[in-house]
């Protein structure tokens, strides 16, 4: 897997990092009380005031003031990244996250306005940085994480049956499919063959679920484009799955996308 690029094009922040603000300089902020409200896993909900596109949501879980780690999948990257670990530091109402990847630094600064149980209103800069010159930098002004209290990683794992539903989410082909997941983070795709199912041949076939975000990437052959799927896992409950996409069109406009999956026993 590939190291962190933590928020790649979710949280995607900015330039060389902005100093820290201290308690001192900024006592209202003290009252945050971030290093301990922050500790949690957390998914970005919304960006500069609008829904976010689940295909660019990245989940972030803070172990302690000090470390974290982050999963993504992004198709402009080419990052694919389950658990990595980063570095955190915390001053005043400043969150700093940054992790190593090869020679490049990527380094994300958030500045939290306000955090509850549920969700966290705050700003962001990512960077990437290459011997200490920065390459890459964007901001977001006004972005809304919530807090994610569902894990749904060992809950996924079996045999799925359901209907695919096409990228646009305007129809759906009516023939069942089966999924099987599997613990090493790969799947199976398979199709009825009469009285019998078969496994569809693909080049890759991987995926991940980190909380409620499920991320999946497949080629047919080592030469074809690789395509991704993303999706949030709205219940997994009596072997039945639920899940929702917000979509993007090339129009810009949007839409949700929906599935519902039955476990094979």
């Amino acid at each position: 897997m590939t190291q962190w690029v933590l928020a790649a094009t979710l949280i995607c922040g900015a330039s060389v990092f902005t100093s820290c603000t201290s308690n001192d300089d900024n006592p209202a902020q003290s009252e945050l009380n971030l290093s301990e409200k922050i500790i949690g896993k957390w998914m970005v909900a919304e960006l500069n005031g609008q829904p976010c596109p689940t295909n660019l949501k990245t989940v972030v879980t803070f172990l302690s003031p000090t470390s974290a780690y982050g999963s993504i999948s992004d198709i402009l990257s080419e990052s694919w990244s389950e658990y990595a670990a980063g570095n955190v530091s915390i001053k005043g109402n400043n969150v700093t996250i940054s992790a190593q990847d090869g020679d490049f630094t990527h380094v994300l600064d958030v500045t939290v306005s306000s955090i509850t149980d549920k969700d966290m209103l705050l700003k962001s800069d990512w960077s990437i940085l290459e011997g200490g010159k920065q390459v890459y930098h964007e901001s977001y002004g006004q972005e809304r994480w919530q807090r994610v209290t569902q894990d749904y990683e060992d809950d996924i794992l079996g045999v799925w049956e359901g209907k695919v539903t096409r990228d646009l989410g305007d129809a759906t082909n009516d023939e069942l499919h089966r999924w099987e997941c599997k613990a090493d983070g790969t799947y199976a795709f398979y199709s009825e063959a009469g009285a019998a199912w078969e496994a569809e041949p693909n080049f890759r076939a991987d995926y991940f679920v980190d909380g409620i975000l499920l991320c999946t990437r497949w080629q047919d052959t080592a030469e074809s484009e690789e395509l991704r799927e993303w999706w949030e896992i709205a219940s997994i409950k009596d072997g039945v799955m639920k899940g929702t996409a917000l979509r993007v069109r090339e129009d810009g406009t949007t839409y949700t996308a929906t599935f519902e999956m039955t476990k094979v026993k």
